[in-house]
């Protein structure tokens, strides 16, 4: 309906927003960005999760994303129009956007060019307007942040995942982009990529198996990560990093590119 307070497209709780830390997380519902709504909701933020066709109920808004379909311009249009009624003119501390997902396929394989599709749907659409909602919302301040999600695998070739290495490699880009001068951001704002190698989701452990465990990444190492740029608990790298998230012996580690 044109009423937005009975709209099933958001749901907004009420909140002191002047004085809470506002995060939006685009790809709320996923495994990674569930883990990243609970953590920034323990901290006290103030948290809109973004994400493909139902709320977060751990969030304090939601926006729901119809699937896939149609095209990017009208995706970002819809999804822009919903958050800016979700904000009523308060701005973003942080855009972090975790939304992605894994296709595998070389160019003779059947399902090349619709895993190209659903990847660049997943990754590069999701980051797009990620990038336009930092661009429209985040607080012009030098703790501003947009965290975007890469790969490491895309730093190099992907021939047996050609479309996740492009989409992937698409996103480094975005990131080295928006973080230099005059690309749209608010001048204080960072822009900063995770590079995920492997992380320890049930899509993953369902897929491979546990074997590998040692060496993925637990979603909750990221949600503390992130959460402690967020909150100014550790430094925040460098503005255009792309950083690696390496994990051995259960160990993770930090790694610029």
């Amino acid at each position: 309906g044109t009423n937005s307070s009975d709209s099933p497209q958001f749901k907004q709780t009420k909140s002191n927003m002047s004085s809470t830390k506002r995060i939006l997380v685009y790809g709320g519902r996923g495994a990674l960005g569930s883990a990243c709504v609970m953590k920034f909701k323990q901290l006290g933020c103030w948290v809109c999760s973004v994400d493909i066709g139902a709320d977060n109920p751990d969030a304090d808004a939601s926006v729901a994303v119809s699937p896939s379909s149609g095209s990017l311009t009208d995706q970002h249009a819809a999804v822009v129009t919903d958050v800016a009624k979700v904000l009523d003119g308060a701005k973003l501390d942080a855009v972090i956007c975790v939304a992605g997902g894994w296709a595998g396929g070389d160019a003779g394989s059947d399902n090349f060019v619709a895993n190209c599709d659903l990847v660049l749907k997943q990754s590069v659409w999701t980051s797009v307007i990620a990038a336009s909602l930092a661009a429209k919302h985040l607080l012009d301040s030098k703790d501003s942040l947009l965290l975007l999600t890469g790969a490491q695998p895309a730093l190099g070739p992907t021939p047996g995942m050609i479309g996740y290495g492009m989409a992937k490699a698409a996103v480094h880009h975005l990131v080295r982009s928006l973080a230099e001068k005059n690309s749209g951001l608010p001048s204080g704002a960072r822009a900063l990529a995770i590079l995920p190698v492997t992380l320890d989701t049930p899509a993953n452990r369902r897929a491979m198996g546990e074997a590998g465990l040692s060496e993925w990444t637990p979603l909750s190492f990221v949600a503390d990560l992130l959460a402690n740029w967020v909150s100014g608990a550790a430094d925040v790298p460098q503005s255009g990093s792309l950083l690696i998230l390496v994990t051995k012996d259960f160990k993770t580690e930090v790694l610029p590119a």
